[in-house]
């Protein structure tokens, strides 16, 4: 009998143990992790991660997963059914297309801009000061092609000015048009205003007016089918909110 009360007692201790450790923890015992999985754009790289860093710390137990890719291809395969949670694009168009697709739960909501800039080798040693300067002869430019947002307004400036540029390749990718210039592979390139200042002093940065005619708006939502919609909801919030405008703005977005 002793024995099947000691028993007894080191069993409601060891209740009494887990509960106190799962209060410490913020979790029920065995409980895993929450995951929200986000499609992000490669551009909100950087912002993102620190928009997540905070967010996982306000909310113990959650974990933020991203895929960052072009908005593009993120688009496409968010219509063809990849799983996320939300998704956060580089302009419209590409969110439309989730959106037409009754593949948007909440949103879409607007909650940055972006503008285009030039990079070149640092000190701008082939002296490019305009758009137009970016035909000159023997000049290596690189850009990206449409339906990539970046290759879109260039497009639009293209339109606007009448210049049309012969780049020497078109990358999928506006970090591996910032690559290209870093390594010496091109002499200028065409990215995001924030993409320039993520890469800091390796490259030179040349504003031009015409950039005002393509300045692109970043809408987020939560998808549909969100395996956590409550948790999806409360990143949006922590991107759409006071912090997240501060963290974006930091990084030379715009507002919407």
């Amino acid at each position: 009998m002793r024995s099947l009360a000691r028993q007894s007692r080191c069993a409601a201790a060891g209740v009494l143990a887990a509960t106190v450790l799962a209060g410490s923890t913020g979790c029920a015992p065995g409980a895993g992790a929450q995951t929200v999985v986000v499609y992000a754009a490669a551009s909100l790289r950087p912002t993102f991660t620190e928009i997540a860093d905070r967010f996982e710390t306000e909310h113990r137990g959650t974990k933020v997963d991203f895929d960052f890719a072009s908005a593009a291809d993120l688009a496409t395969q968010i219509t063809q059914g990849a799983a996320a949670d939300v998704f956060a694009s580089a302009d419209s168009a590409q969110m439309d297309k989730v959106v037409d697709g009754g593949l948007v739960e909440d949103g879409p909501v607007d909650f940055a801009t972006n503008t285009l800039v030039i990079i070149t080798a640092p000190g701008n040693p082939h002296q490019v000061g305009s758009f137009a300067d970016l035909t000159k002869p023997g000049l290596a430019v690189v850009t990206s092609p449409p339906p990539m947002p970046c290759g879109v307004a260039i497009r639009q400036v293209e339109e606007a000015t009448g210049i049309r540029l012969n780049p020497v390749s078109e990358e999928p990718d506006v970090e591996d048009v910032v690559n290209k210039v870093t390594t010496g592979q091109a002499d200028a390139g065409l990215v995001n205003i924030t993409d320039a200042i993520a890469a800091g002093d390796k490259v030179t940065t040349v504003k031009f007016p015409e950039a005002v005619e393509a300045v692109n708006t970043y809408p987020i939502a939560t998808l549909r089918g969100a395996k956590k919609p409550e948790l999806a909801r409360a990143f949006v919030d922590a991107v759409t909110g006071q912090e997240g405008r501060k963290t974006l703005a930091a990084a030379g977005f715009g507002r919407p």
